[in-house]
């Protein structure tokens, strides 16, 4: 088999030629260092002229499109583009991440800032509103965040005079903002008659609120406060593009390539007019200026950075150059010299040296080049042109040796045969063309075997064949020089290939993914003598592989840098290097390749951190050195916990189906039950898909968790208690360290996270937005202040709390596998690590985000578990094969065999460790996992008496395990809990049943028992009476739906899935008698009343069988529905029986002969019905929710006193109603414990317990049913019913007016009113009832009591100067908003004020001189308004508007101090 596996070697990379001029500004800086910092493509370069070395910050996964420097210059804030950009802060010095900040900008990142003391960043993003977002970066939080401009803003600065304030400009703009609270709120510059109203590219803060900026047409703007006061007209030629301050002053650059300096007055120093020199060159555009002493620096337009020294400004250094903005699709490399060459759409060719990492020659072309190739003796350098030409260069002084055009589209690929005789040009004509070299490249030959444009071209050794590509994805073969096509395949079994260029071929099958296009991977290049490939595709990756790799899918290691396309990569001709080129990012990067045993020496230098791992998790094939998944893992990472409905989407069904129902609704309705329900036991425990759930609390009590329920219990006293806070099943717990509290993660679309205490059951904190579909892993620090939780949507977020404040540290995407585990280091609490399906990571905490490193483990194992040990580098992990992998940082440094399978589970002591694995042994270790203290195995003989049931099988899988009080706790996959004492024996304290559905429930007649059956092929039976215990268990040879004890108590008939029964005896439970007449499950069964005779068996085949118990004959079928049978129910006579189906069809059939019967409505409700377990009929109709679509109700029982049905459905809700249930949508009483599906309800025989059965969570819960007096008002006591109807109380006029009034229209997203509309005296008039009626106006006079107007009022103007108006004051406002708004008059200043509002205004009025002060900053209505009663706070007070939101849904409206 070929090896799939990736190769050994790897690629790091040396050199990046070029910067990033286009569209970016002021990107360039020197570092405390003196090192200069800026950015190309996805790569922050840090590059040290003096040693002429670069160092790379990887850390983006996009191209980088800005850069901020701290005030310390050793930090530095990128921001990158993307669907979802990020920004990293990272130290110059070790090229680490420090924060990532994220989740706040769409689209990209366009300016970044620091404050004046570096604790703050401001951020502009590049979505509709230019949002403006300030951090606290270290923390990777949002301080603020608010829209920007509604067009494109190009810089952004803090002033450095003023805290809190910064100036923002861009297109036709200039912004002052002030950061008061968590909002930013802005004042537009008035440009005023000093200055055109023009965009501002850049701009500096000054002292004394003076701010300047250069605008597009070239002056410089000065500005005081928020007005223009003067302008330096013609500072540049054209528009500003950079401006620096630095102690000496200022410096700029713009579009005419001048570099301007001035003094702190701005009064000009000197200006470098950079054309001018001797590197100048015509249309040189300064991008950026950074001015430090006497040097600056200058970034260029086309990518290059020249360094002048001021007293020397005539002579700039040219440090380093790239190609210009256009498409880089031309490599060649040099036959003998480390030499690359390269050719854009910039029209230049330019020559790399690879040693001296320089530009050692360049020329200008006519036209774009789009490839290049260099003769086998390095004499002549051939150029493809996008025209359809090619142009040959002599490569020691570019001199033409020729110039041919044969083709009209571009060439996209040439090389030189092997020979030299030969060069064969592709073309997007579908062609390749042949000339010879030696006659002066006259054209010998043409290939036209293709249907497409050719894109990759190899030559035979012998340069006897020609191999092409194109792009339809077909691989053609020629005869060289003639052309002719070989269509006969056997010819070129032995042709052996010169290079290998190629993307399609048997020897490079697996470069492609299973399920790819084939045009995404751009251009390959093979290693010969190091057996190795690399690749270079659409998605910026450059890949290395083994050569050749024939599987589809095989694993590589990938590296980023390259933001978008790269369009060609090739070995240099030592193989010492890999060149690639980026499409759009016009750069090129050189590789160092490391082969295979200089790999392992570099292990031991710190990897360079990137985002993506270089060792690809990609490859979808079954890697050849994977051990193959046990098979409870394998089960357990099938899982999905999707569900078809959320219970957060019933408000939202509800309302739909309301609408349908609306006449209903009005109708008087059933009323709720007067007794009710509390949880009193729940048997189970949640083993099966979950690990480490179990612990001990501060006081000895056991907390765990089943279904949606937090479980404390009680050995001691055997009695439970539970934490109701959930709604969903619960698929972890933590506990605090301290032992007080617990976290628990559930199901759900948004899925929550409770933090509670054990002793109260309250909840102390509920985290929610951030993990989809559920959580499934959780873990507290050490100082109990961090929590963090693991995600079950695709990438498994990772997400760290300060779960006290409810507010998230860190998010990062974990693995795209499942994570069983996640750990927060004890000594250390910003770092942590997961570890799960093929994978272990190490992770610490960069502000916002988590930066993670694979654990280099040789074979990739999947992880079970993981601890800490005794230092903050040991981490010890339980793989699926049963080792013990010991770990230092990220390094595995040895492994220890622990169990025969899975170790499922670990805990750390004071001197050692325990581990629990599927083999069901508990072994306990010294501190170094060198010896085995001691082993406990769980089986049935070592059972201590006291215990609380029966084990089920000896070994079981052991998947929780905690210490504490002398004992060890162990939890298994069949759901049992049990206690380990030091010395050997085993107490079994609590079970359930096991994976698989639990339908069947049936109680005892005259006892307090049950029996329950399920799909884990086991028939329990359980004492209801306090000592809550499981009595007796038997495994059945299949899983079973149903089971009824007689009437007696004696026989118990059980339902199995394969279509029979048995019958068997209820205290020892073996086989009394046994039948298999039915293919399909059987669903339901009951014996008949009194003696208990017959016995009716449902099954999904259709049919009802009734079989006489005392003969052991069947005597009867009941035929004639339609659908699976559900629900039977016999009446007390043992003659009728009635019959539900799951197309909701009610039957009735005589007894014992199975006839069916049709009988009325009206006379069901009058029969005497022994049980009523069935969900159809008149007497149960307002049983079925709004939403029955969606919900069905799956069982039913009534009690023995006839007033109480119970039912249970799909959602999980038990509900209580008034028998009998008449009429649409009763009202109910409400509970929720179960988390999927109750399956099945039963009241005992006296009515004293509801005991129920969940579904897919395998419980059994026992519920006290409680009359009416002792009824108290509880936490799940439900809300009364679906719908309000008219009888429960109407609201009052007043109050019903207010709720329904709509803010929504006024509060437009501009914060102004809309302004349109005719004026009054244009209005068009509306004709008055006379004038509609034909009445002349005039001869009815108007009546009426008023003055008449006067004609219009005159007054003698004429003595009056007009002054000028410069501004109005709000002198007086009249009105108070009570018409909606309440508790909104207070006394300020012990009763000599009072405030209130009305319209946007805070209206402070002075009792004693009447005079009105007034709060003018809202921009809408204020709809309330409170006062701070704390002495701390004298008149401070809070104000709330009406708005839109327009920023993050995370804002709070802002409050307002009043003066």
């Amino acid at each position: 088999m070929a090896d799939r596996t990736a190769p050994n070697c790897h690629l790091r990379l040396e050199w990046v030629y070029g910067y990033r001029g286009h569209q970016c500004r002021n990107n360039l800086y020197y570092t405390a260092a003196k090192e200069i910092v800026y950015f190309v493509a996805g790569v922050g370069v840090v590059y040290n002229t003096r040693e002429h070395k670069q160092k790379f910050y990887l850390g983006h996964n996009d191209d980088i499109i800005s850069l901020a420097l701290h005030p310390e210059r050793v930090l530095v804030a990128t921001g990158q583009v993307g669907k979802e950009p990020y920004i990293c802060v990272w130290d110059s010095y070790t090229v680490q991440t420090v924060s990532i900040l994220k989740d706040v900008h769409t689209h990209g990142v366009a300016c970044l800032a620091f404050d004046l003391e570096g604790q703050c960043l401001v951020s502009v993003g590049l979505d509709s509103k230019n949002t403006i977002c300030v951090w606290d970066w270290r923390r990777g939080k949002v301080l603020a965040a608010a829209p920007g401009h509604t067009d494109r803003i190009f810089d952004i600065s803090w002033d450095l005079y003023q805290p809190s304030k910064l100036v923002s400009c861009g297109v036709k703009h200039i912004k002052f903002w002030s950061l008061c609270g968590n909002a930013l709120t802005p004042k537009r510059g008035v440009f005023g008659k000093t200055g055109d109203l023009q965009t501002i590219l850049c701009l500096a803060c000054a002292k004394d609120e003076v701010t300047y900026s250069g605008a597009l047409n070239g002056d410089i703007y000065v500005w005081k406060g928020i007005n223009l006061m003067r302008t330096v007209q013609g500072a540049h030629g054209s528009g500003i593009f950079s401006m620096n301050a630095c102690e000496e002053g200022f410096a700029t650059g713009g579009r005419d390539g001048c570099v301007r300096l001035w003094d702190l007055n701005f009064k000009p120093i000197t200006v470098i007019d950079l054309r001018e020199t001797d590197q100048g060159y015509k249309g040189l555009s300064v991008r950026s200026v950074c001015w430090r002493g006497d040097h600056i620096l200058v970034g260029t337009q086309d990518s290059e950075i020249f360094e002048v020294v001021v007293h020397d400004r005539n002579k700039p250094f040219l440090i380093m150059q790239g190609h210009c903005e256009g498409e880089l699709w031309a490599l060649a490399v040099h036959p003998t010299k480390p030499l690359a060459m390269t050719g854009s759409d910039d029209r230049s060719v330019r020559i790399w040296s690879l040693i001296d990492h320089a530009l050692i020659a360049r020329c200008n072309m006519e036209e774009p080049i789009r490839c290049a190739a260099v003769s086998t003796d390095g004499i002549h350098l051939a150029l493809g042109m996008k025209d359809g030409s090619f142009t040959v260069l002599r490569v020691r002084d570019m001199t033409e040796v020729v110039h041919i055009k044969d083709r009209k589209e571009a060439i996209h690929e040439l090389k030189y045969s092997p020979d030299g005789a030969h060069l064969a040009v592709g073309s997007n004509d579908n062609s390749v063309d042949i000339y010879g070299v030696v006659q002066r490249y006259k054209k010998v030959g043409e290939c036209i075997g293709s249907n497409s444009f050719i894109t990759h071209m190899d030559w035979s050794t012998d340069s006897k064949f020609l191999q092409t590509n194109d792009g339809s994805g077909r691989r053609l073969f020629y005869r060289m020089p003639s052309g002719k096509e070989v269509t006969n395949r056997e010819e070129l079994k032995l042709v052996q290939w010169a290079s290998w260029t190629c993307v399609l071929g048997p020897e490079v099958n697996g470069i492609w993914p299973k399920y790819s296009a084939i045009n995404d991977i751009n251009s390959v290049d093979a290693n010969f003598n190091n057996q190795v490939l690399v690749t270079a595709d659409d998605y910026g990756l450059v890949k290395l592989l083994r050569y050749p790799c024939i599987k589809k899918g095989a694993k590589c290691k990938k590296y980023l840098g390259h933001s978008a396309h790269i369009t060609n990569v090739r070995w240099s001709h030592d193989y010492q290097w890999v060149i690639s080129i980026g499409g759009a990012d016009h750069s090129v990067f050189q590789w160092k390749f490391v082969p295979e045993r200089k790999s392992k020496e570099e292990l031991h230098i710190a990897p360079q951190e990137t985002l993506v791992d270089s060792n690809s998790e990609e490859s979808d094939s079954d890697q050849s050195d994977v051990p193959e998944m046990d098979s409870e893992i394998e089960q357990e990472t099938q899982l999905t916990y999707r569900r078809q409905v959320y219970k957060e989407d019933l408000p939202q069904l509800k309302e739909q189906c309301k609408e349908k129902d609306r006449a209903i609704a009005m109708k008087k309705r059933e009323r709720a039950p007067g007794s009710g329900l509390k949880l009193h036991f729940i048997h189970g425990y949640r083993g099966y898909d979950c690990r480490s759930n179990l612990f001990y609390t501060q006081t000895g009590e056991i907390v765990y968790h089943v279904a949606a329920v937090g479980i404390v219990y009680n050995r001691q006293q055997n009695t439970q208690r539970f934490y109701m806070g959930h709604d969903d099943d619960i698929l972890c717990l933590a506990i605090h360290p301290l032992k007080d509290f617990v976290a628990t993660g559930q199901v759900g679309r948004d899925s929550s996270v409770h933090i509670w205490d054990t002793e109260t059951l309250k909840p102390m904190s509920v985290l929610k937005g951030f993990h989809q579909f559920g959580v499934c892993s959780l873990d507290f620090s050490a100082d109990g202040k961090r929590l963090a939780s693991v995600g079950l949507d695709d990438n498994h977020t990772i997400v760290l709390w300060d779960w006290r404040k409810g507010e998230k540290l860190s998010v990062m995407c974990g693995s795209k596998d499942k994570i069983f585990v996640v750990k927060i280091n004890p000594y250390l609490p910003d770092k942590l690590i997961t570890a799960g399906v093929k994978h272990m990571k190490f992770w610490h905490k960069a502000g916002g985000g988590l930066i993670g490193r694979k654990g280099s483990m040789g074979k990739t194992e999947t992880m079970m578990c993981a601890v800490y040990g005794w230092s903050e580098e040991m981490v010890f992990s339980g793989t699926c094969g049963g080792d013990i992998c010991i770990w230092s940082d990220m390094f595995l440094m040895k492994t220890v065999k622990a169990h025969d399978g899975p170790v499922f589970s670990m805990h750390a002591l004071e001197k050692g460790f325990v581990t629990g694995g599927k083999d069901g042994i508990v072994a306990l270790w010294d501190d170094t996992f060198e010896r085995c203290l001691k082993t406990y195995a769980i089986k049935r003989a070592v059972l201590a008496p006291g215990s609380k049931g029966l084990l089920l099988e000896d070994n079981p899988s052991i998947r929780a395990i905690s210490l504490g009080h002398g004992h060890i706790l162990v939890g298994t996959k069949n759901g049992e809990i049990l206690e380990v004492d030091k010395s050997g024996p085993i107490t079994l304290l609590v079970q359930g049943h096991m994976e698989g559905e639990v339908w069947g429930l049936a109680t005892h007649p005259h006892l307090p028992l049950c029996a329950t059956v399920s799909d884990d092929r086991t028939l329990r039976i359980w004492d209801l009476s306090p000592s809550h215990c499981m009595l007796a268990v038997r495994k059945l040879r299949k899983g079973g739906r149903c089971c009824s004890f007689s009437p007696d108590g004696k026989a118990l008939a059980v339902g199995l899935n394969d279509g029979s029964f048995l019958i068997v005896n209820a205290d020892t439970l073996e086989d009394l008698v046994s039948f298999h007449h039915r293919k399909d499950i059987i669903t339901d069964i009951k014996f008949s009343p009194v003696s208990g005779k017959y016995l009716a068996v449902a099954s999904g085949d259709t049919f009802v069988d009734i079989y006489n118990v005392m003969s052991s004959k069947r005597v009867g079928v009941c035929k004639g529905c339609l659908n699976s049978i559900t629900h039977l129910d016999w009446d007390r006579r043992g003659k009728l029986l009635q019959v539900n189906t799951s197309a909701k069809e009610q039957f009735f059939f005589e007894a014992p002969r199975g006839k069916r019967q049709t009988i009325a409505a009206t006379e069901v409700e009058k029969i005497d019905w022994n049980t009523w377990t069935c969900v159809l009929g008149t007497s149960v109709e307002g049983i079925w929710p709004v939403i029955s679509e969606v919900t069905e109700v799956t069982s039913a029982c009534l009690s023995h006193d006839k007033k109480v049905l119970a039912t249970g459905d799909d959602l999980g809700y038990i509900k209580l109603f008034r028998h009998p249930v008449r009429g649409k949508y009763a009202k109910f009483k409400r509970y929720v414990a179960h988390s999927t599906h109750v399956t099945n309800v039963r009241w005992t025989h006296e009515d004293s317990l509801l005991v129920t059965a969940g579904g897919g969570d395998t419980c059994l819960m026992i519920w006290a049913h409680e009359a009416e007096t002792r009824r108290e008002l509880r936490q799940c006591d439900s809300e009364e019913s679906d719908i309000e109807s008219e009888d429960d109380g109407g609201y009052d006029s007043d109050v019903t007016k207010e709720n329904e009034i709509n803010y929504t229209i006024k509060a437009l997203s501009t914060n102004m009113r809309p302004m349109t509309g005719v004026k009054p005296h244009l209005q068009v008039k509306e004709p008055s009832v006379d004038e509609r009626q034909g009445v002349v106006r005039g001869s009815r006079p108007p009546v009426s009591r008023a003055l008449p107007q006067p004609e219009k009022l005159q007054t003698n103007n004429v003595g009056k100067k007009k002054r000028p108006i410069d501004d109005l004051v709000l002198e007086l406002v009249f009105g108070y908003r009570g018409n909606d708004c309440r508790n909104n008059v207070h006394y300020l200043n012990e009763g000599a004020d009072i405030i209130y509002h009305t319209a946007s205004v805070g209206i402070v009025l002075n009792l004693t001189t009447s005079c009105q002060s007034f709060y003018v900053e809202h921009s809408d209505d204020i709809l309330c308004l409170t006062i701070n009663q704390h002495p701390k706070f004298p008149n401070v007070v809070a104000t709330g508007q009406v708005t839109l939101v327009t920023c993050q849904p995370h804002r709070r409206p802002f409050t307002c101090g009043t003066p």
